[in-house]
């Protein structure tokens, strides 16, 4: 079952966001920043899938409106299919669902930034139709 993020989600969407950054974050810090952002309906969209009542796959969008595209524009922040899970149709499925929430939301185009080393989620993006065409650089601070 696909259906929006709740507050009570936060322990499984934890799980899933940890297992996407190979880390251990704060439990507390997820958890005040998920609230905020289920409370900002304007600019935020936390879609799951659920099976056998557990959540195993999350995908977060970020609504923005941009100056230089003159409108709203998508952002996937993060996106993850728990790894026994992957293989089964869901990442796509959540994609599909993903760009028609952000047409709902009148967006230009949906956007995604991928690490480098994360090779299968590039060949999926690419898969599902998304072009590489900007550079993305970071900073630690």
């Amino acid at each position: 079952m696909y259906r929006k993020a709740v507050l009570s989600d936060s322990k499984g969407l934890h799980a899933l966001v940890c297992e996407l950054e190979a880390t251990e974050l704060s439990y507390e810090k997820f958890y005040d920043i998920l609230n905020e952002q289920l409370q900002d309906r304007q600019h935020y969209y936390c879609l799951i899938c659920e099976r056998d009542n557990s959540i195993v796959a999350v995908l977060n969008l970020r609504i923005e409106r941009q100056l230089h595209h003159a409108g709203p524009v998508a952002e996937i922040m993060e996106f993850c299919v728990g790894q026994e899970y992957r293989g089964m149709g869901i990442g796509k499925e959540m994609f599909v669902r993903a760009c028609e929430i952000s047409k709902a939301f009148k967006c230009s185009q949906i956007e995604v930034t991928c690490n480098k080393g994360r090779e299968s989620a590039v060949k999926f993006y690419e898969k599902a139709g998304m072009k590489s065409s900007h550079f993305k650089y970071t900073m630690e601070l």
